[in-house]
């Protein structure tokens, strides 16, 4: 793991400014319930291959782009939006989350990096590369506890970057029940902390694990009322409702899980006209807002893609 910081002392400078930052760039646990007028579709730019969107205390959403790497941040209450951290050529940015001091931690994908990126400005603060593989995918990420975890979807490891402070990243191999994809295909996706905080649930393949964050050792969830999770992307939690977003078969399904999630229990299917091939989902209030990936549509320049919300 390598590790470049365009501005060194900016880490030193944002543990003063938390407070402050955090209310500019709308971080937090606190949300309030949407307004009845908030739209519940809003665009993209043309060409902007979203895959990856994040929400924090405030009603602002951000969306990264496969195409360079771009930030897109929309007003949840206008659904009016503009690019706030500019991307270049050979970057992308797939999964994304939103930390309460107003950083943005962003998988990298092919790149095999996470970036972090200041909320606030749309600075880039920090470069990590995670790893050295010849075709890494770095896919999602999820903040708990003192990291942030990224997955891989083309190798069985999760990688833990610090948060909030200076440190080393942390390379979990994933050893126990887990099967890795054949070599070219994707395994891990989208990840979420267990409801007892112990742990993550990891989506591969289909099927829902959970991992030990002190051993990397994987065990299978058992899923009562379907055989699969096929095509699982994003995931949220709330308590232990699990929201799975299955993106090629344009729906989210939702779970109820046990306490140290070793079952999951199928309980209803979320489906809308509006979905065209949803990757990801973050909340805000009441609402899940996900972005249409529309892999099954030719992406170019002039393809058009939006964001939507539904009801939880």
């Amino acid at each position: 793991m390598t590790r470049n910081h365009p501005q060194p002392s900016r880490r030193t400078v944002l543990g003063g400014a938390v407070a402050a930052l955090a209310v500019a760039a709308g971080a937090g646990t606190a949300q309030a319930a949407p307004g009845t007028r908030w739209p519940t579709e809003f665009p993209l730019p043309d060409g902007w291959l979203p895959e990856g969107i994040t929400t924090g205390s405030r009603p602002y959403a951000y969306m990264g782009s496969r195409a360079d790497g771009a930030i897109y941040r929309t007003d949840l209450r206008t659904g009016r939006g503009g690019v706030l951290h500019e991307g270049a050529a050979g970057l992308a940015s797939i999964g994304l989350k939103l930390d309460r001091d107003g950083l943005l931690y962003v998988a990298g994908g092919a790149g095999g990096t996470a970036r972090i990126v200041d909320a606030r400005t749309g600075e880039l603060l920090t470069t990590y590369q995670l790893t050295r593989d010849a075709a890494p995918f770095v896919n999602d990420v999820v903040l708990h506890e003192d990291r942030a975890w990224f997955t891989d979807s083309r190798a069985a490891v999760l990688h833990g970057v610090p948060r909030g402070r200076r440190g080393e990243v942390r390379a979990l191999p994933l050893t126990g029940e887990w099967v890795q994809a054949p070599a070219g295909t994707n395994s891990a996706n989208g990840l979420v902390a267990t409801p007892d905080g112990r742990g993550l649930i990891v989506v591969n393949a289909g099927q829902l694990y959970t991992v030990d964050l002190r051993t990397g050792h994987a065990t299978k969830v058992t899923l009562n009322g379907a055989t699969d999770v096929a095509g699982g992307d994003g995931l949220v939690r709330l308590g232990r409702t699990l929201y799975v977003v299955q993106n090629r078969l344009n729906k989210i399904t939702v779970w109820d899980l046990d306490t140290k999630a070793t079952t999951a229990t199928l309980t209803r299917t979320v489906t809308d006209p509006r979905f065209d091939v949803p990757t990801t989902a973050a909340r805000y209030g009441d609402r899940l807002y996900l972005v249409n990936a529309r892999f099954t549509s030719p992406q170019t320049p002039q393809t058009t893609f939006n964001a939507v919300a539904v009801s939880l």
